[in-house]
C-alpha cells in the first residue's frame, strides 16, 4: 500500500491539494496522510498589527492566537470530512516545528508528496515558484507533485524524455506508484534543429516503455525545449500530468533543471510530478 502525504497549510487550506491527493489515493488503494504544517513561527497576523505605544496588548494577542487555532482546527475537520466522504484510509499529522524541516523529514517516509504550487507557509503571497516550493523540490526525499489551485481529474500523462538517466528515473518512480492505473500516456522529446528526429536510445527506451506503458505515443519535436514543452502541454485537449526528472541545478540533463520546472509552473495549469535522480 502506497503512502501519500499532502502538505497542508491550516491557515490557508488548499482544497485542490486535498482533492488531488484523495483522487490519487483512491486510484492506488493507498493511505493518505494530511501533514498539517502548524509552524509555531507562522501566524495569520503581524505583531505590528498589535503594537501600541505601550507594547503588545495581551488580550488582543490572545484573540488573534485563538482565531488561528480555530482556523487550523476547521481545516483539519474539512480534511477529515473530505477523506471520509471519499471512503479512503487516512490519518493526520500536526507538525508544529519549522515547516520546511518537518516536511522534508516526513518525505523520507512517503512514496509521494503533494503540495500547492503557490504554497509559502507565510502570510505573504509570492510569485510561483515560491521560496518554500523551491526549497522543498531541491531537498525532498520522495517524488513531489506540484498541483494548481483548481482540481481537474488527470486524464493523461506526458513523460518528458531527453535520453538522460534523470528522465528515465522519473518514469520508473511514476510507474512504481501508478503502474496499475490506466492513463493515456505520451512521451515527449525535443531535439535541436540540426539533430535527427530519432528518439534518444530508441530501442532501449521503447523496450522499457513497452513494459510500463505499452500504449504510449511518442512525439519528437525540434526547437527550444522550454518553449516547445510549454506549447505542447497547453495544446493538449486532456487534463494532463507532466512527469519530469531532477529539479536541482547542475544536473547533467539539459532539460530538467530549475528553469524548466519553473516555466511549467508559471505558464501551464497542469500538475507536475518531479522525481530526483540523486
Amino acid at each position: 500500500m502506497n503512502k501519500i502525504i499532502a502538505a497542508i497549510d491550516g491557515l490557508k487550506f488548499s482544497e485542490s491539494v486535498v482533492k488531488y491527493a484523495i483522487d490519487l489515493t483512491k486510484k492506488v488503494h493507498g493511505h493518505l496522510v494530511g501533514v498539517f504544517l502548524d509552524d509555531f513561527t507562522y501566524h495569520s497576523y503581524s505583531v505590528y498589527q498589535l503594537a501600541t505605544a505601550e507594547g503588545v496588548i495581551e488580550s488582543e494577542l490572545k484573540e488573534f492566537q485563538e482565531k488561528d487555532s480555530n482556523l487550523r482546527l476547521e481545516s483539519a475537520v474539512r480534511f477529515e470530512n473530505l477523506c471520509a466522504d471519499a471512503g479512503i484510509e487516512f490519518s493526520l499529522h500536526h507538525d508544529r516545528n519549522i515547516a520546511i524541516v518537518q516536511l522534508l523529514h516526513e518525505s523520507i517516509y512517503a512514496d509521494l508528496l503533494l503540495i500547492d504550487k503557490a504554497e509559502t507557509l507565510t502570510r505573504f503571497i509570492e510569485k510561483v515558484p515560491t521560496r518554500f516550493v523551491r526549497d522543498l523540490l531541491s531537498n525532498a526525499q520522495c517524488p513531489v507533485m506540484i498541483v494548481p489551485d483548481e482540481f481537474k481529474e488527470i486524464e493523461q500523462v506526458i513523460f518528458l524524455y531527453d535520453g538522460q538517466p534523470s528522465s528515465v528515473y522519473a518514469v520508473k518512480m511514476f510507474s512504481c506508484l501508478f503502474g496499475n492505473v490506466k492513463f493515456k500516456t505520451e512521451v515527449l522529446s525535443i531535439k535541436k534543429e540540426n539533430q535527427n528526429l530519432h528518439l534518444p536510445d530508441n530501442r532501449l527506451m521503447k523496450e522499457f516503455m513497452q513494459r510500463h506503458c505499452p500504449e504510449a505515443e511518442y512525439f519528437i519535436l525540434k526547437g527550444n525545449p522550454e518553449d516547445e514543452i510549454v506549447k505542447f502541454v497547453n495544446r493538449s485537449k486532456k487534463n494532463s500530468l507532466v512527469v519530469m526528472g531532477s529539479y536541482q541545478r547542475g544536473t547533467i540533463s539539459m532539460w530538467f533543471h530549475e528553469s524548466m520546472a519553473d516555466k511549467l509552473m508559471k505558464e501551464t495549469d497542469c500538475p507536475l510530478f518531479i522525481a530526483h535522480y540523486k
